[in-house]
């Protein structure tokens, strides 16, 4: 039965994306494990929590982000929808951390982007619970907000978790601002630590991704290519690399991470107009850390991708080495089996 639901599903949506010239999927394109339910209006970007006690009750959170009536969603790994908060004012993009102190308890959060209310959301886990006294506003210092990307950044050497809100236009060189979470009896505030990213001006910034054990912020430029940049503010605003800047058909969106140990793994960003994911080594190559290259590019079922998030965790079911979570056109998001992911990087890269 779920077959035959997930294949009416992609020949709705392939015929839809047809009619309005979006990008086919391809024949060989990968198939989803799990679609989630629908929500009402337009998922954006997913997110990825771990229930380290009891793996098969994670969750997905993910935003739909439609104007003032958009909300933050909670799927289990059936894809149900099992929790939401809503209305929100265009949610955008959403990150999870994991044991921030309120109160003197470990807390992990999820931060969502309020768009049209120019401030972030955030939220307790599992139980979505508001802890930030009704929203904390963003870029507030600039005529230039609406803010839209955000990733998370836990620094391993003192937990200090910092959040990386990117905008919809900005000033090159302070594009992305930066901010330490901390606890106020018990609500989380933030407080701007640095402004810093350059920017081409061609078009937005939207996706950021953090690796924490490597203490690197990876952002789209999109239809220009991937900045990288230290994620410890101490460590300067110096752009480390500018890659893939020739490797897409135009827009690059979503950026998933998944560690294959702490030092290696890969980097998946989405090529939204082709309906790929193209791959990069998290490590580098040749010994340098900031010489990315493509060795994959791979076909997947989801159309015309926003986000995404990966995780190399065993939840057992299907997903016994993790998963790549990606928002697709028709309100939904896919899940996918890693196995089958690593199979066709192995095939590509040998």
């Amino acid at each position: 039965m779920k077959k035959v639901l997930y294949l009416l599903a992609v020949t709705a949506l392939v015929t839809s994306c047809n009619s309005s010239k979006l990008a086919p999927v391809a024949k060989n394109a990968l198939k989803p494990t799990v679609v989630t339910e629908a929500t009402p209006h337009d998922t954006d970007d997913p997110a990825i929590w771990i229930n380290k006690a009891n793996p098969s009750q994670s969750l997905i959170i993910g935003t739909d982000k439609e104007k003032e009536t958009g909300g933050l969603y909670a799927y289990d790994l059936q894809g149900k929808i099992v929790n939401k908060v809503y209305p929100m004012d265009r949610p955008n993009n959403v990150d999870i951390a994991y044991g921030l102190l309120l109160n003197g308890k470990s807390t992990d959060i999820a931060v969502v982007t309020e768009r049209k209310k120019d401030q972030i959301r955030i939220f307790s886990l599992p139980d979505l619970k508001p802890i930030d006294n009704g929203g904390i506003a963003v870029f507030a210092d600039s005529e230039q907000k609406d803010p839209m990307g955000i990733a998370l950044y836990t620094n391993p050497s003192n937990g200090k978790i910092y959040a990386i809100v990117g905008r919809k236009e900005g000033v090159s060189g302070e594009y992305l601002y930066q901010y330490e979470l901390t606890d106020n009896k018990g609500t989380v505030t933030a407080n701007l630590v640095r402004k810093f990213g350059n920017y081409s001006g061609k078009k937005e910034i939207e996706a950021i991704m953090v690796d924490n054990e490597l203490g690197y912020v990876y952002y789209a430029d999109e239809t220009q290519g991937i900045r990288k940049y230290y994620a410890d503010p101490a460590k300067g605003n110096e752009e480390l690399a500018f890659f893939g800047q020739k490797d897409f058909k135009r827009d690059h969106e979503g950026i998933a991470l998944y560690k294959t140990n702490n030092k290696e793994g890969y980097i998946l960003i989405s090529d939204q107009q082709a309906n790929n994911f193209v791959v990069y080594k998290r490590e580098g190559e040749n010994g340098n850390a900031n010489d990315h290259k493509m060795i994959a590019k791979i076909p997947f079922s989801t159309i015309e991708c926003d986000g995404a998030d990966a995780v190399n965790f065993n939840f057992g079911g299907s997903f016994t080495n993790g998963m790549l979570v990606a928002m697709s056109n028709g309100m939904i998001f896919h899940y996918y089996d890693w196995n089958i992911i690593q199979q066709e990087i192995d095939k590509q890269v040998e």
